[in-house]
Formats: C-alpha cells, sequence, structure tokens
C-alpha cells in the first residue's frame, strides 16, 4: 500500500442476523443430507435465514446504525457509505442508495462493490483510501448478503450459506494506529467455480433460465479449497512484509469462512496456531460479504482485543477475489 496523507482506524462495530434458523438437522428433512457431515466437514450446525419481506438491505441499515452508535456518531456524520453485496435488492438501484435512506444518513454519497465473499475486504480497502487521502473523515462499510434467496433448497449445497450484515464505521487516526497493509488480488479465469449463470446481461432472465435454475447459485467446492488455500497464505505474507511484522505478532484472524477445512489448512501453511483464528461457522454458515464484519464484531464485543492488538483479515471469493490485510487495533 501507497504511503497515504493520513492512517484509517475502524472506529466502531455492528452486525445482525435475522431471526429465523435453520439447522443441520432441519435440512435433512428436506434435502439429502447428513448433520454431522456438514458439521465434520463444514464446521456448520445451523444458519440465520431472512424473512420473505427481509431484503439485503434490511440486514444492511440494522447493523449499520449498530456500527454508527458504538463508533459514538451520529448518521448525519456518515460522509460515504459503501455496500459489499453480491445479492442486491435490486439490479438498480444500489442497495448502498437504499441502505442511505432507510437510515436517514443523507449527508452520504453511497454505492456499492461486488467481490462475492471478498467483498467487505475489498471495501475496507476502498473506503480507507478515501480517509487516508482526506477525502471524508467517517464513511461506513457494510458487508451484508440474503445467499437464502438464490439457494435451491433441492440440492445438497443449500448448506453452505446463511444471511447476515456487519458493519464497520472507518475514519481518519494517527501514525500509531490503523490499517497498515492490504493485499488484493483476482483472478477472472476462475469466473465459473463459482457463479449465478443468469439474471445478467451475458444471459438475461427468461422462461427458460428460470425453468433451469439458472438464478441460483453454482459452485465447485474443490476449486474453492483448492485456490483458498494457494492464495490465502501468498497475500497474508505479502501484508506481514509490508508491516515488517511476523506471524507471531498477529493476536487474532479475522477471516471469510468457506469451511473450517479451508481455515485449518491455511493456518496450518502459515504457522498461525488454530485458536487464533476467529469463526463463527457454527452459528452463522457462510454469510458471504457479511462473514468478516460479523466475527470481526463479535470479536470485537466480546473484550478479547485490546488496545495495540494486530489483527489479520483474510479473504477468499468468486471471481476469483482474494486479499488480506492488517490492522493495529487502537
Amino acid at each position: 500500500m501507497s504511503k497515504l496523507v493520513r492512517r484509517a482506524k475502524i472506529k466502531g462495530t455492528g452486525s445482525y442476523t435475522p431471526d429465523k434458523i435453520y439447522t443441520n438437522e432441519f435440512l435433512e428433512t428436506i434435502v439429502d443430507t447428513k448433520s454431522d457431515w456438514i458439521y465434520k466437514n463444514l464446521g456448520i450446525k445451523e444458519r440465520h435465514i431472512a424473512a420473505d419481506d427481509e431484503a439485503t438491505s434490511d440486514l444492511a441499515a440494522k447493523a449499520g446504525l449498530k456500527a454508527i452508535e458504538a463508533a459514538g456518531l451520529t448518521v448525519d456524520d456518515i460522509e460515504l457509505i459503501v455496500v459489499a453485496t453480491s445479492t442486491p435488492d435490486r439490479l438498480a438501484p444500489s442497495t448502498a442508495c437504499i441502505v442511505q435512506d432507510k437510515i436517514k444518513a443523507y449527508n452520504a454519497v453511497a454505492f456499492d462493490i461486488s467481490a462475492v465473499c471478498s467483498g467487505f475486504l475489498y471495501g475496507m480497502s476502498v473506503v480507507s483510501q478515501f480517509v487516508a487521502s482526506g477525502v471524508y473523515n467517517n464513511v461506513l462499510i457494510i458487508g451484508a448478503d440474503t445467499f437464502s434467496k438464490i439457494t435451491d433448497w433441492t440440492r445438497r449445497d443449500c448448506v453452505f450459506f446463511g444471511d447476515g450484515a456487519g458493519a464497520a464505521v472507518i475514519s481518519n487516526a494517527n501514525d500509531s494506529e490503523g490499517f497498515l497493509a492490504f493485499k488484493l488480488g483476482s483472478d477472472g479465469s476462475g469466473k465459473d467455480n463459482f457463479t449465478i449463470p443468469a439474471g445478467g446481461s451475458q444471459t438475461p432472465t427468461s422462461k427458460k433460465t428460470l425453468e433451469e435454475g439458472l438464478h441460483y447459485f453454482q459452485m465447485n467446492g474443490k476449486a474453492v479449497f483448492d485456490t483458498a488455500t494457494k492464495v490465502l497464505p501468498m497475500v497474508i505474507n505479502d501484508v506481514l512484509e509490508q508491516s515488517n511484522l511476523s506471524i507471531n505478532d498477529i493476536k487474532y484472524m479475522i477471516p471469510h469462512q468457506p469451511s473450517i477445512g479451508i481455515l485449518k489448512k491455511t493456518a496450518d501453511i502459515i504457522g498461525l496456531p488454530f485458536e487464533k483464528v476467529m469463526t463463527n461457522m457454527d452459528k452463522y454458515a457462510n454469510t458471504s460479504g457479511g462473514t468478516i464484519p460479523i466475527v470481526l464484531d463479535e470479536t470485537i464485543r466480546s473484550g478479547k482485543v485490546k488496545s495495540g492488538d494486530y489483527l489479520l483479515f483474510a479473504a477468499v471469493g468468486s471471481g476469483w477475489t482474494y486479499g488480506a490485510a492488517i490492522i493495529k487495533w487502537i
């Protein structure tokens, strides 16, 4: 990351998950799967599911308001809202604009980022540049997804995802705190390994695409595992080098959570004790763009993080997209 005018820090966090829960045992009654297999291989026990009338913006707005409150600010203090999502309310306008209206943050510019499971990490990098360059002082970044809306509940891969949102307020910091390094990457050759085939300009919605179920997500699980365990150690080691830190300096890793197996393999490769890897897959499954900020919010509110601690973020998502970041907590 290039030298900027000033640093950016996380000033407050918030999260929200819907009330409805699908347990592994419930999924056994609607699809050919086994509860024990899901937990053993993926680390998931249950997932939260949005109500029929609950959109991604509803989850995002609730998480965003909690983050603003935690930061000691009001909605009028927010100058930019960025929502990282791959399940927007509509193709247009952006979900961020809908969130802006719902929380009445009318002083803010608003737009979306689409990087799927890496979305919140990409978003933190983007908004930190606005803060570090002096353009804005207080920015709200939200990761939110409702994958239940694009899940075929008759297929075995329905077990992977849940719904949720997390948010953070990014503000200016002094030279002894805040983000130290970011490293992002993309590889579009992996575009077919996790995708929603229809609904865009390449394959517009039609009676045929609806009948063939092409508006549900499709995933190559082996490709996700192989890619994640290759690129995550690479970008993690890069940000450690940028920050002049070793893996032993990291207090906690706040990762995206595609599966417990990917997290354990990655931790083993980089030499990080797994007890330092913060996980909540058992309660929420994979919440895509919401994963990292939900884990972050829970970790912060637990009181585990102390001033001076170094936190490591890491994510991999459809695209392929991937990245890592390190922050020194205030």
